[in-house]
């Protein structure tokens, strides 16, 4: 009887004894779409998608310049409305139902 509790104890502790665990990080979700923006205005921008009736924050683009920003959780062939807001807010400019591909061209205004 001493020998089957020793021979119990031995495969309780062996069965709950510490394991290696290798554990990482997902890889890198590569963006496939991106939008080229040239802001011709004389002041910034903040650049919108608007995908599925939310309003997707890309970035602000400074004005008379041109920026490449790509489009992160919108895949490619998805077809969304682009919207830009001068800083100020006096003005928006909207472009609809436009097609993501793998590089879209913008011009403001």
């Amino acid at each position: 009887m001493r020998v089957l509790m020793v021979s119990l104890s031995m495969l309780v502790l062996a069965a709950c004894g510490g394991r290696q665990v290798e554990v990482r990080t997902g890889p890198e979700l590569a963006t496939d779409v991106a939008l080229n923006v040239t802001n011709n205005l004389s002041q910034a921008v903040n650049v919108y998608v608007v995908s599925g009736g939310s309003d997707i924050f890309l970035k602000q683009v400074a004005s008379n310049s041109v920026e490449r920003i790509p489009v992160s959780g919108v895949p490619a062939g998805a077809t969304v409305n682009l919207r830009a807001v001068t800083v100020d807010g006096t003005r928006t400019y909207t472009k609809n139902n436009v097609t993501l591909s793998s590089m879209y061209d913008w011009r403001l205004p």
